[in-house]
Formats: structure tokens, C-alpha cells, sequence
């Protein structure tokens, strides 16, 4: 055999000019440093009066950033946009019928776990990589499950015309990858959730839950369906603990991330807010669009212009190009 062949390859010659990355995908902030960090409430319990206000202020400020309507409630949850999706899954499912939209890995791993937690009248509607679902077959009387960005197939929502204003039904929306990042009407929807690590490029671990009013009436009006570990119980003696809301977390959270968290959020307000980090995403999404369009051999997953994910995106190669290779090069 030949000795070279079996040598590593060589390494890469063009390196990022910043390759630190947060827990996440998602490259952080230009300038961040560990020696940013406010030390102050490291080591400190989250349950003391300084360390929960820490927690309060980045609830106060995230809600404040991204522009949540005023009667929202907003709180800090384990395990991350996961965490907290499973969270509203679990606590408000189960009284009438669900839709649920499929498009990625994500939306069909939500899919999933409502099959499994047995969901009685549930009706999938799903798309290839690349597509939506027909969004006219929602029904208004149902609970709806979806994503807003395809973080794994390049596609995401245009907007929430096609959602009726009167709904019966509550709307959980799963935004990681989309909040902070694109305009959301949040009139439309019920449950928002997202992590610190995505567009914020923040730290892992967490997950940030957002309730409409019409989600708080449903959890305080019945109790789950299903029999809720500890981690997922937003209520007790049937009133909500607003508590969650104010900063005093279901499980211990880590000061470290959360410290991080207030640079990512501190950088952001110096932009401009939300609308400064929308433009960014734009501009970025522009660079991307201007090379794609140059490029004959590579294309945009997503035809349709106006569902192509401005922080998510994927490319293929174009049938053009594929065609032109010999069949071993396909196989490849």
C-alpha cells in the first residue's frame, strides 16, 4: 500500500480568522472574551438574593430585547430549547386534537415524541427537505406543533398570515435558530422557545419559555395529561409558579452561562436591539445569496425564495453539476 495514502490529511492551509464557537453552531459575538465575564456571583448560590436577581435581570432583559408582548411570561428552563419544548409539550398537550408541521430533523423528532406520549387525534403534516408543509390544512380548532426555521433543512416560515387570529387551539412554536434573528408576530402564537446558544452565540444547558396568556389559562385550567418529572412541572395547587418567571429556576443553573449570557445580551442592546441583529442576519444571508447566484454548480435547498432560512442555510450541489460527474464520483 502506499505509505502517503495512509498519512492524515494535510492541514487545512486557510483557517478562520475566529474560531471560537459557543456550545452551539453559532460563532460568538465579535470581541467576546472570557475576561468579560462579571465574576461577582460566581460561586454563589442562585437561590441568594443577588444571584436570583441576576437571573431575573436576564429574563427582564431578553424579554425587553426580543420584543415579547407585555402579558408574556418569560422563564429559564433546563436542557436547552429541548428542554424547553418537551416542557410545553408534555404540560399543555393532550385536551384536543393536534397538528403537527414536519419539515426537518427537529419538527419530526416533535412529531415523534407526540406519537410516543400516545396523543389521540393527532394528524402529520410533513415535506421533504427543502419544502413546507401545506400550511392551509391546519385546522383552527387543534393544537398546532411546529418549528419556525428549519435549523436542518434551510426552510422557514415566511410569516403567519396563513394562521388564523381566532384559534381555538393554542400554537408551540419551537424558534431556536429563528428568535432575535427575524421578525416574529407573536399575536399568532401561544408558546415560544429557544436556548441561549443559538443566533446569541451564548452558552448550552439552557432554554428560555415563553407563555401567552391563553398558554397560562390552559395549564392553570387543567392538569397535564401526562404524569410530569419534577424538571417539567410549571404549576402547582393549580396556579402557575411564577416563581419559574422570576428568576428562581426549576434546577440549578450555571452563573457562568448565565454571566455569558448578559455579555451576548449587553452586545446586542449596543447594537441596536432586535432590529440590529435582523439586519446582521440579512447582510449575512446577502453574502451567502450573492455567491450562490454566481455559482453554477451549487443552489439553494429551498426553491421557493421567500421560505430560504436566513441562519440556517443549505446548499446543494445543482442537478446541472451532479449530472456532469462520472458515476464513481456520484457514488463518492
Amino acid at each position: 500500500m502506499n505509505e502517503k495514502a495512509t498519512c492524515f490529511p494535510e492541514r487545512p492551509r486557510i483557517r478562520p480568522a475566529d474560531a471560537r464557537f459557543s456550545s452551539g453552531p453559532c460563532k460568538k459575538y465579535p470581541g467576546w472574551d472570557i475576561s468579560h465575564l462579571n465574576t461577582e456571583f460566581l460561586g454563589r448560590s442562585h437561590r441568594a438574593s443577588l444571584p436570583k436577581q441576576r437571573l431575573s435581570d436576564a429574563i427582564t432583559r431578553s424579554h425587553k430585547l426580543l420584543r415579547l408582548p407585555d402579558d408574556w411570561k418569560l422563564g429559564i428552563v433546563p436542557a436547552s430549547d429541548t428542554g424547553a419544548f418537551e416542557i410545553a409539550l408534555w404540560s399543555l398537550l393532550g385536551s384536543r386534537p393536534v397538528d403537527a408541521l414536519v419539515w426537518e430533523s427537529f419538527s419530526s423528532d416533535w412529531a415523534k415524541d407526540l406519537q410516543a406520549l400516545g396523543i389521540a387525534d393527532l394528524t402529520i403534516y410533513e415535506a421533504d427537505y427543502g419544502e413546507l408543509p401545506d400550511l392551509t390544512r391546519v385546522s383552527p380548532d387543534h393544537d398546532l406543533v411546529m418549528v419556525y426555521n428549519g435549523t436542518t433543512s434551510g426552510v422557514c416560515l415566511p410569516d403567519l398570515d396563513w394562521l388564523q387570529q381566532e384559534r381555538e387551539g393554542l400554537v408551540l412554536c419551537d424558534a431556536t435558530s429563528a428568535a432575535y434573528a427575524m421578525p416574529i408576530d407573536f399575536d399568532k402564537l401561544d408558546v415560544l422557545t429557544w436556548s441561549w446558544q443559538k443566533v446569541l452565540g451564548s452558552e448550552g444547558a439552557h432554554g428560555m419559555l415563553a407563555l401567552s396568556p391563553r398558554a397560562v389559562a390552559r395549564l392553570e385550567a387543567s392538569a397535564s395529561m401526562f404524569p410530569l418529572p419534577k424538571i417539567f412541572q410549571l404549576t402547582k395547587n393549580g396556579k402557575l409558579i411564577e416563581g419559574i418567571f422570576e428568576g428562581a429556576t426549576i434546577n440549578t443553573p450555571s452563573m457562568l452561562a448565565l454571566e455569558d449570557l448578559h455579555c451576548a445580551l449587553a452586545w446586542a442592546e449596543g447594537l441596536g436591539g432586535v432590529e440590529a441583529l435582523w439586519q446582521r442576519t440579512r447582510d449575512n444571508f446577502a453574502c451567502i445569496d450573492a455567491w450562490v447566484a454566481q455559482s453554477p454548480w451549487i443552489e439553494w435547498l429551498a426553491r421557493d425564495p421567500a421560505t430560504r432560512s436566513p441562519t440556517s442555510m443549505c446548499l446543494r450541489i445543482s442537478d446541472a453539476a451532479f449530472n456532469r460527474l462520472s458515476v464513481e464520483e456520484q457514488q463518492q
